[in-house]
């Protein structure tokens, strides 16, 4: 792995276990739609992790257009942000997890979010997994690194 890609993925993983919440947008018959979510990630970043209602428009985007983009950044909304700030969007594919994918992805959710049990458990509740193919990584407001997630090639 190369030095690039090793930092990447630290930061990546950085922003992982130090956020709780991100933000991901869905394309909408006439534009895109921006969510707050909570989210869980795999140890090999490959999958982003959130739940949503069966009802939301969240999920009848992702069902009519699975490609999405997720936000996850440090901000604190101070003027540092704009030295010290890191934000890392995703791109990828949008799914709902089933069957026992849904239990082991159930499981690392919960060990992140455990106050979100009983949401997870409700019948309604679709658990999502965004099959993650590229990340974007910016800091000090104008570093960025771009890496391919199936192959690791960083640019």
């Amino acid at each position: 792995m190369s030095a690039d890609i090793e930092k990447l993925s630290a930061m990546a993983k950085y922003l992982f276990e130090s956020q709780n919440l991100g933000v991901i947008a869905t394309l909408g018959k006439e534009f895109p739609y921006c969510s707050l979510i909570a989210f869980a990630a795999t140890d090999d970043l490959m999958h982003i992790i959130f739940a949503t209602l069966r009802n939301t428009r969240k999920y009848s985007n992702i069902k009519a257009y699975p490609t999405i983009s997720m936000l996850i950044d440090t901000r604190s909304n101070r003027v540092e942000d704009f030295k010290d700030a890191i934000a890392l969007t995703i791109l990828g594919i949008a799914r709902e997890a089933e069957g026992e994918e849904r239990e082991r992805l159930s499981r690392i959710y919960l060990a992140r979010h455990p106050y979100l049990r009983e949401f997870i458990l409700n019948p309604e509740c679709a658990l999502m997994a965004i099959e993650a193919e590229r990340y974007i990584l910016v800091n000090r407001f104008q570093q960025v690194m771009e890496m391919d997630i199936a192959g690791r090639d960083i640019k």
